[in-house]
């Protein structure tokens, strides 16, 4: 059939269908979070918090103690101590609000702690291979061989001498190793969305190299980050593509790394003082 001459061409960037298999194509490929409002008692933590983080970006978010960036990466998780009044926070479209954590796990998501619990009679190597086996189809076998190569593997890269396999999670490790250790854990899980919670908190600066250098050769087009941090230094090590600043349960404001770099020279007093004269 011939056109006529009113007959507008299809724009196939415009075109409804193709709009559509566009957004799904974009929401199965992040993680969003829309309209979040977090309480904890009666207390609002969060507030009307929204972020989207593609798959290949690494996104830092900073703010001052209380700001709400611990609450949100619990929330995520699926803490049992915070209250979601509304919002969703969505993993490759799926809103998983109300999961329980396990299930929020399998989902692809990682959380790295800010302070690591210790488990005590629970070795490393055993720890990560339930949670490995947890995650196998029906049928699938586990190749123990295969583990032990990767894992060996990955403690080389952490500096993380291979008699820990042996170790109980945690118990009697220093503030270094126990984050050495959290980066451990998330490399052999391959999650496709990695949370880390103040992971430079307590770090020297030789222990923060190696963390970060773990983390970097995990960056991948397949995965994202969100590193939650108070501090310009680890931003060094590992250079995010976009940096957020959170107050009062939102983010206020969004840049590049130089954002963290003016943080770092003014402090948060600044960002106060913007907002009282906006």
């Amino acid at each position: 059939m011939t056109p006529g001459k009113y007959d507008a061409p299809i724009n196939r960037f415009k075109h409804p269908f193709v709009q559509l298999v566009k957004n799904n194509h974009l929401m199965a490929n992040q993680l969003e979070i829309r309209n979040l409002n977090v309480t904890i008692g009666d207390k609002p933590i969060l507030k009307d918090f929204s972020l989207s983080i593609p798959k290949g970006e690494v996104h830092a978010l900073m703010g001052p103690n209380g700001t709400g960036k611990s609450t949100l990466a619990k929330v995520i998780a699926g803490h049992e101590d915070y209250t979601v009044q509304s919002g969703e926070v969505l993993v490759d479209g799926v809103n998983i609000i109300g999961m329980e954590p396990d299930e929020i796990a399998r989902s692809g998501v990682f959380l790295a702690f800010q302070y690591p619990l210790e488990i005590p009679g629970v070795s490393i190597a055993n720890f990560i291979r339930a949670a490995l086996q947890s995650r196998m189809a029906e049928g699938e076998t586990f190749n123990a061989p295969a583990y032990y190569r990767s894992l060996y593997e990955k403690m080389d890269l952490l500096q993380i001498d291979r008699k820990f396999t042996a170790r109980s999670v945690n118990e009697g490790f220093s503030g270094g190793e126990k984050k050495r250790c959290e980066i451990l854990q998330m490399a052999m899980l391959d999650p496709k969305y990695c949370i880390m919670d103040e992971t430079d908190s307590g770090l020297d600066i030789d222990a923060l190299k190696i963390v970060a250098n773990g983390v970097n050769v995990m960056r991948s087009p397949d995965r994202a980050f969100l590193v939650i941090t108070h501090y310009q230094r680890l931003l060094d090590y590992i250079v995010p593509d976009k940096v957020h600043v959170m107050w009062d349960g939102r983010i206020v404001q969004s840049g590049n790394k130089e954002l963290a770099l003016e943080l770092e020279s003014k402090g948060y007093n600044w960002v106060k003082e913007e907002l009282a004269t906006s």
